[in-house]
């Protein structure tokens, strides 16, 4: 019998599953063709107890598919989705922008078809917007009830405290909660991004637990091509993470337990995580995470993943982290030319 546990979404006073739904694999054109297949997926889902669905408005026809199967049961779920990456090639349907938030939280209810939105989030950092206008946007969306809280997706600590510094100086809603990448493979949030959403009273959904399905068990040493081959994994081409997978495979192996189940009990272990969310394709992928909702991991083999990765750090680079224009944009980390001749 699946016990799922229910932890405070910061100081929200909202209630969430510690294992989150994640609706990528929903879209037709990115995971599950068949709907009604992804359907029976969500329902199941609930009838285990896991309350909160994680989508956006970028994953395909994710929050069309998620909000027809919700019908008859949208008061029991948490309903979380997201704005600001890039919808097609027009330069203003992305960001966060007030005129593009405004539009864009209408075109999620209607394909969510519901009224509101438990907590809405800003997908991405958007370094052109200042960050008053959106949350200016947003505490007017919470004011007029269309969503019930607001959230940021992988934004730096430092973006985190501004954004806060800047709520309270304006009298306006703030960030509620934080949506950064953490797994056995990447635990650079450890350092700032995670004592700081906790100094904030925010809560921590993860995602990524599975690390991308480098930690699913499918992933070995020698087998990268023949994943990539089969259409299963893409962004196998890190060595040296693979090899760092081997050694928790073994680990998990010790512990007699499938190497997922220690991914998503590692998770959820750190006291500044609320929830992990996953992204199951299948029904069989749902059963799996299901069943180790109750292994909770000892401090010998919490010590022992310290070992392979030292708190606050990261095994090589997800391939959806988010990249500050700091470190995109040449033009700002170099002077011109005739100023670096002039030093």
């Amino acid at each position: 019998m699946v016990r799922m546990q229910y932890r405070t979404l910061g100081r929200t006073g909202i209630k969430v599953s510690a294992y989150g739904l994640g609706a990528l694999m929903f879209a037709t054109s990115i995971g599950n063709s068949d709907p009604d297949d992804s359907a029976r997926i969500i329902h199941k889902a609930l009838d285990a107890g896991i309350n909160l669905i994680d989508t956006a408005d970028v994953y395909g026809d994710s929050e069309e598919i998620v909000g027809r199967a919700l019908k008859g049961r949208r008061d029991n779920v948490v309903l979380a989705t997201k704005v600001s990456r890039p919808i097609g090639d027009d330069p203003n349907q992305q960001g966060a922008s007030r005129r593009w938030i405004m539009t864009a939280v209408e075109n999620s209810l209607r394909r969510l078809r519901t009224d509101h939105i438990d907590l809405y989030q800003i997908h991405r950092p958007d370094p052109a917007t200042d960050v008053e206008e959106t949350l200016s946007a947003l505490s007017d969306l919470i004011r007029s009830g269309k969503v019930r809280a607001i959230g940021t997706s992988a934004m730096p600590a430092s973006d985190i405290v501004e954004a806060q510094w800047v709520a309270e100086r304006r009298g306006l809603e703030r960030f509620r909660t934080d949506q950064p990448p953490y797994s056995l493979l990447n635990r650079g949030i450890e350092r700032e991004v995670l004592p700081a959403a906790q100094r904030y009273g925010m809560g921590t959904l993860v995602w990524g637990p599975l690390g991308q399905g480098l930690l699913t068990g499918q992933v070995r040493k020698g087998r990268q091509n023949e994943l990539r081959r089969a259409g299963l994994l893409k962004h196998v081409n890190d060595e040296h993470r693979i090899e760092v997978v081997e050694r928790f495979i073994s680990l998990a192996e010790e512990a007699g337990l499938p190497l997922t189940h220690l991914a998503m009990a590692f998770a959820i272990a750190h006291p500044g995580v609320t929830s992990a969310i996953a992204g199951p394709r299948t029904m069989s992928h749902l059963d799996d995470l299901l069943a180790g909702v109750d292994v909770a991991l000892t401090d010998d083999i919490l010590d022992r993943i310290d070992a392979i990765v030292p708190p606050g750090t990261d095994v090589g680079t997800l391939d959806q982290a988010y990249v500050p224009p700091a470190l995109q944009q040449v033009s700002l980390r170099r002077r011109p030319l005739g100023e670096r001749a002039a030093a």
